[in-house]
């Protein structure tokens, strides 16, 4: 995989187009709006998503996907996840038989409750598919700093290929055959996040936040247990690491939206120049609905999402999980 196609010129996109330069790869990342493809070529900055850092001049920027994905040996498709759907639509006339694909969004879709690794197999069922999860903010990541990550397939050599591709010193993927594990501790943690937020702004303390995480971690394992992923993995990076990294820093946007809700900004004022996709208000309504599918107890995920998408008071979403019977744990 000597030359990479990044499709998604956002945060994320813009990182891991710097994390595959520094291990030598050949890059062409594709991004819809033309001001961030001839900032990249002119100054190697992406200035609307990440300001002020530098990226390797090697990089090539285009906003024609054909382009992108000529002479591509695989693609990462990093774009939100209710837009999965739609990029994939638009490469599938485009991609060459067999490319292997690198799904690096988090997220449910709302419409069909599918996984992102799920939704290729829908549209693109020939191409080889891994997805990269994991505790990962774009900034740190393009900087250069430490960053651990999990790339999952069901082919452990499509894993280890990728795993080969974009591994350095500073960044490190750990590969596994759990896409679907992955995938599942990927999109709640970003629900359990918002929650976190909440708790935080309301001032319920850090005592509160623990348990939030630890009866959330709950949750995604028995939501993922019951799509037959392997218990094992939400013990790993791309679930309780990518947990407690969402559930605590700042950078989250997802927990920083908690956080403004939980002081008592209304969800359009929390959003307010937001430009980031916050992934954990749309995947709240997916996830929740999925356990209703599924018939699981996720009390926590169905209330971020009734405070989302249906008008809960923060109060009665607090209230009402402190109100559950005592149980077993």
């Amino acid at each position: 995989m000597k030359r990479l196609a990044v499709i998604g010129g956002g945060a994320w996109g813009t990182a891991l187009a710097a994390v595959a330069a520094r291990a030598g790869a050949g890059i062409v990342l594709w991004a819809r709006d033309p001001a961030i493809v001839e900032a990249i070529k002119r100054r190697h900055e992406n200035p609307l998503y990440l300001p002020g850092i530098a990226l390797d001049p090697a990089i090539e920027a285009t906003s024609d996907p054909a382009a992108a994905l000529a002479g591509a040996a695989a693609v990462l498709i990093v774009v939100p996840a209710q837009f999965l759907r739609r990029a994939l639509l638009m490469l599938a006339p485009l991609l060459p038989a067999g490319l292997p694909l690198l799904l690096c969004a988090k997220g449910i879709e709302t419409q069909s409750l599918k996984t992102m690794s799920e939704i290729a197999g829908e549209i693109v069922p020939e191409a080889p598919v891994a997805v990269l999860s994991g505790p990962s903010f774009a900034a740190e990541v393009a900087k250069g700093l430490p960053t651990a990550v999990t790339i999952a397939s069901r082919d452990p050599a499509l894993a280890r290929a990728f795993v080969a591709a974009l591994g350095s010193a500073r960044f490190r993927p750990y590969s596994s055959a759990d896409p679907i594990g992955a995938e599942i501790g990927g999109a709640v943690k970003n629900v359990l996040a918002i929650a976190c937020g909440i708790i935080e702004g309301r001032g319920l303390g850090d005592n509160a936040r623990a348990a939030l995480i630890t009866r959330g971690l709950a949750e995604m394992i028995r939501l993922g247990l019951a799509k037959d992923a392997e218990p094992e993995t939400f013990r790993g990076l791309s679930g309780l690491g990518d947990l407690v990294l969402t559930c605590t820093a700042g950078q989250s946007r997802n927990y920083t939206l908690g956080l403004a809700l939980g002081r008592g900004r209304s969800l359009a004022q929390a959003l307010s120049g937001q430009r980031s996709v916050v992934e954990g208000i749309a995947t709240a309504a997916a996830v929740a609905a999925l356990a209703e599918q599924f018939g699981l107890e996720m009390p926590i995920t169905a209330a971020v999402a009734g405070v989302l998408h249906r008008g809960m008071a923060i109060d009665m979403m607090i209230d009402g999980l402190l109100s559950r019977p005592h149980r077993s744990e």
